[in-house]
């Protein structure tokens, strides 16, 4: 029968295998963390790749809107309006019949007219008759010259006679289809500015209404003269190319900041200087096919006068702008950070237009500014939402696993440690 072991010598030889099992899987640990620090992996930050091509430099300015064409409907004939024969603010087209005047006075007329040349047409049919029986009687002396000159000259007044009245017909016809009131142009109607009843055309052509021609519309806007010379200089100096052969580009941008979805082209730009505010006129044309866009409507238009050759785009975010100079971030093969200073030629589509200072294939610096130290290197990843946010959630999904893996090694360690102490006991 084996000896019996105290209590207390039994605890302290359990604390000892346990402090031995801990000190053997340590060492190793140990040994790690002895040694120098290893060195934390680069910070990722988002990058974007230049990449060069024609580039359109495209200014917004301020402009109204106006119709391409303005009739406005008058009354030519005096007399009582007996109706109106449109719908207010409908289409009309040109010569659709919009008023009636009373035509009574000016059928009159024409009825007189016509009246007056039958009777001088039967006068030069008769003075033609007796200027014909006169000739033989002249050659045979049996009449003076005298009165067959007078004959046929009675004959070409009465010819006058007739042209004369075929003229007052005419002016007549004219006058009685004045009395019904025509559309000039196609287009849009507003309200009727008389009623039925109303008399109008005495003395002046009363207005009646207004027609509008709204697809498409023109407009107008200003532009510094001091920007027009430098785009004319740069475009002769072949720094910058036309935007097309068919005139610039224009979009339109509402004053909700929608943008009207059918682009126009720009027209002209006038000759002479605004000389009160030194700014250009321009004008565009603008399809409205939808009648969204009305006369008078104040908007900024986005006109596309050039092109850049071997321009880029980059976000506005990796762009630092002062009074210095505008820089940006480049990160080069080694993963190290240098900033490099760039010219700007505007913004599109909130994008900086950069015309100089960047070579095709460098990866530009666009999210993680936080994360750079002075002479450490950066592991660049293209910007997006598979950059920066997505390799930040990679760390910690590695993490799990890693503390998974500790867990069991500490559980597999405690395990022999648990049997040591047993078979002491029982010993």
């Amino acid at each position: 029968m084996a000896a019996r072991v105290p209590q207390g010598l039994a605890s302290f030889l359990l604390v000892l295998l346990l402090a031995a099992c801990s000190k053997e899987s340590g060492t190793p640990a140990a040994g790690a963390s002895g040694g120098a620090p290893a060195a934390p992996p680069p910070p990722e930050v988002g990058v974007v790749t230049v990449a060069t091509g024609d580039v359109g430099l495209v200014t917004e300015l301020p402009g109204r809107l106006e119709p391409a064409r303005v009739a406005q409907v008058r009354a030519r004939a005096a007399g009582i309006v007996q109706s109106r024969l449109f719908r207010e603010g409908s289409d009309v087209r040109a010569g659709q019949v919009l008023y009636r005047i009373d035509p009574s006075p000016y059928a009159a007329a024409q009825q007189s007219a016509r009246a007056s040349l039958a009777k001088a047409e039967a006068n030069h049919s008769q003075a033609a008759a007796l200027a014909q029986r006169y000739k033989p009687l002249v050659e045979a002396n049996a009449i003076s010259k005298q009165e067959y000159a007078n004959a046929v000259a009675a004959e070409k007044q009465a010819e006058a006679d007739v042209a004369s009245a075929r003229a007052a017909v005419r002016t007549a016809d004219i006058n009685l289809s004045y009395a019904s009131v025509t559309a000039p142009i196609s287009g849009r109607i507003g309200r009727s500015l008389v009623t039925e009843g109303a008399l109008v055309g005495q003395g002046e052509a009363t207005p009646l209404a207004v027609i509008q021609q709204i697809d498409p519309l023109f407009v107008n806007f200003t532009q510094s003269v001091t920007e027009v010379m430098n785009l004319r200089r740069a475009l002769e100096q072949g720094r910058l190319k036309r935007a097309g052969s068919e005139g610039a580009q224009v979009r339109v941008v509402l004053e909700d900041g929608t943008e009207h979805p059918q682009p126009g082209r720009l027209l002209f730009a006038d000759l002479s200087v605004d000389q009160n505010t030194g700014q250009v006129t321009l004008r565009a044309e603008v399809p409205n096919p939808r009648a969204m866009l009305l006369p008078g409507m104040y908007v900024r238009v986005k006109v596309e006068q050039a092109k850049a050759q071997h321009a880029m785009l980059l976000p506005q975010q990796a762009v630092t702008r002062s009074p210095q100079g505008d820089t940006v971030m480049v990160v080069d093969a080694k993963g190290q950070v240098a900033p490099r200073t760039v010219k700007i030629g505007g913004s599109q589509n909130g994008q900086w237009v950069v015309l100089g200072g960047l070579q095709p294939g460098e990866q530009v610096m666009v999210d993680g500014f936080q994360k750079v130290r002075p002479g450490a290197p950066v592991k660049p990843v293209p910007w997006g939402a598979n950059g920066p946010a997505g390799a930040a959630a990679a760390p910690a999904s590695a993490a799990k696993p890693a503390a998974s893996a500790a867990s069991a090694a500490a559980a597999g360690a405690s395990a022999p440690a648990s049997a040591a102490a047993s078979q002491s006991a029982r010993s």
